[in-house]
């Protein structure tokens, strides 16, 4: 199913999966011309980020979020390029808000687009496969509003995968854990704290959601326990275990005793109630049926082309979301224009010998790279980022979000029970602009906008609140009219005569990633009219 084998720019494409993968790679396969169907199991779209009790129905739970979860990064860093995720009045306004902000933010953007119109809820599905020698894919699904729901069969020109990876709970082998008798169970099914009241409780895992559960299990349960994989205490727990006498650190599990012993490779030792595996999850695609041709592991499925397309395959088959190490929403959606794209024809793919041996050396560099920290891994996936967008002319990350990224992603490794409470301040450069007429300059934080007498000036940046801004305004004529402004801005504004400078101090009250546009008077009786775009 190579590049060529699909005649038509304009295509049937089914994506499965309306989380936020599958939402906004609908909505550039839309923007593409392109004919969409977007699949999904539950009632409502959000994926991951539609919370779900997990009930007698544990089994069948797609969720990971539990109910305190916060985002671990700041709104700028997750929102799409093209639609901001700014405080809603009446909602979780807090730069790190909740899981339910985030759900909602995506409601959003589904209607602000018009995309929940192509998605077929509470629709799963449950084979997809080659349909020979037409060069198209047979996607099976069937109704789960019903035990005995009805089946449906369609060909589809195209498929997009993007049902996320964080379902199938990954457990550890330790020696001793089938015959360990009290409570285990995995983050996966993992709500609310109260069921631990008066436990010991081990919590196995030292990423993002192990230490976080475990902080959060400490004010019910007896003891908490937490166990990784370092030989000495991760940086992100020095600060808790010093603070909570009940909160002990341990290097990993080596025996599960029938009695109830946990014993660690350091010695230690706690009879425990229960253990709690914040493990991670494995890649799982039981519906997709390729013939062989990708192999889906624990940790990794491929051969993928820029996580992205199976190179005998493409472009028919593509997946959204693949990558597991500090994934951002903006990568996301250039997955989905490259795809998109490629599939209108707009952009081509390179041969399937190529994509293999482009393949096959990332594979020799990461067998040679030497242990990094997370910052420097966080780093290099950003820019890898921008070289991936750049396929199909996707803006690069601002420095500024790096900046902001980077910041608390360190923050919260040193700072683990406070750094989503950080307000975003002004000490770091996130002034951010782009212009189509006139020159700019930047002074000490502040963007200077000179015209060179355009019809219009535009300057887009992403201000921090306090910021200043000011425009200087080279026009032969002062202006000398009132300014209206919208809400949330505030302005002085002083005007020295003819053939002087006119200029502005705007004083920002708005969320990063916000834009304003300014317009150049045709004459002196109209205004300059600073307005949110």
């Amino acid at each position: 199913m190579a590049v060529d084998t699909l005649q038509s720019s304009k295509l049937y494409v089914c994506v499965v999966g309306a989380g936020a993968s599958g939402l906004v790679s609908a909505r550039e396969l839309l923007r593409e011309g392109h004919s969409v169907v977007v699949l999904e199991q539950n009632h409502d779209l959000g994926g991951q980020w539609l919370y779900q009790d997990v009930g007698a129905g544990a089994a069948t739970v797609h969720s990971s979020v539990y109910a305190s979860l916060r985002v671990n990064a700041p709104r700028a860093s997750m929102e799409f390029t093209d639609f901001m995720f700014s405080p809603v009045e009446g909602r979780d306004t807090r730069n790190f808000p909740g899981h339910r902000e985030f759900f909602l933010y995506l409601k959003d953007f589904a209607r602000c687009f018009g995309l929940t119109e192509f998605i077929r809820f509470n629709t799963e599905v449950v084979h997809v496969s080659m349909a020979t020698p037409i060069h198209k894919w047979i996607v099976r699904s069937r109704d789960r509003r019903t035990d005995d729901g009805e089946f449906v069969e369609e060909i589809f020109d195209a498929v997009v995968v993007a049902t996320g990876h964080f379902s199938l709970p990954r457990l550890p082998k330790i020696k001793g854990m089938e015959e360990w008798k009290r409570k285990q169970l995995h983050c996966h099914v993992y709500r609310v704290p109260e069921p631990f009241q008066d436990e010991v409780v081990v919590v196995v895992g030292g990423s993002i959601s192990g230490p976080e559960i475990a902080l959060e299990l400490l004010h019910v349960a007896k003891e908490v326990h937490i166990s990784t994989k370092h030989g000495e205490i991760p940086q992100q727990l020095v600060k808790p275990v010093s603070k909570y006498a009940h909160l002990l650190w341990h290097q990993e599990i080596e025996l599960l005793c029938e009695d109830g012993t946990v014993v660690f490779a350091d010695g230690s030792s706690v009879v425990a109630d229960t253990i709690l595996y914040c493990t991670g999850y494995s890649y799982s695609f039981p519906f997709l049926d390729t013939k062989g041709i990708i192999d889906v592991d624990e940790k990794i499925i491929g051969p993928l082309y820029e996580h992205t397309f199976p190179p005998s395959l493409a472009p028919s088959l593509s997946f959204v979301g693949i990558p597991n190490k500090f994934i951002i929403f903006r990568f996301l959606e250039s997955q989905a224009r490259w795809i998109a794209q490629v599939l209108s024809g707009k952009r081509k793919l390179p041969s399937v010998d190529e994509m293999m041996k482009a393949i096959e050396e990332v594979q020799r560099l990461q067998k040679l790279e030497e242990p990094k920290n997370i910052i420097q891994v966080a780093t290099e996936i950003l820019e890898y980022y921008d070289r991936y967008g750049d396929q199909c002319d996707f803006p690069h990350l601002e420095d500024w979000r790096k900046e902001i990224l980077l910041h608390h992603l360190e923050n919260g490794i040193n700072n683990i029970e406070t750094f989503r409470e950080e307000l975003p301040g002004c000490d770091h450069h996130e002034v951010d602009w782009k212009h189509s007429s006139g020159n700019l300059r930047e002074e000490r934080g502040s963007a200077v906008l000179e015209e060179t007498g355009g019809a219009e000036a535009s300057l887009e940046l992403s201000p921090c609140r306090g910021q200043k801004l000011e425009v200087e305004s080279h026009d032969d004529e002062a202006l000398g009219c009132p300014v209206p402004l919208d809400d949330g801005l505030e302005a002085s504004r002083s005007d020295l005569g003819k053939g002087e400078v006119s200029t502005w101090v705007l004083l920002m009250a708005l969320s990063a990633g916000s834009y304003l546009s300014f317009r150049r008077p045709e004459s002196k009786f109209q205004n300059w009219a600073p307005h949110i775009v």
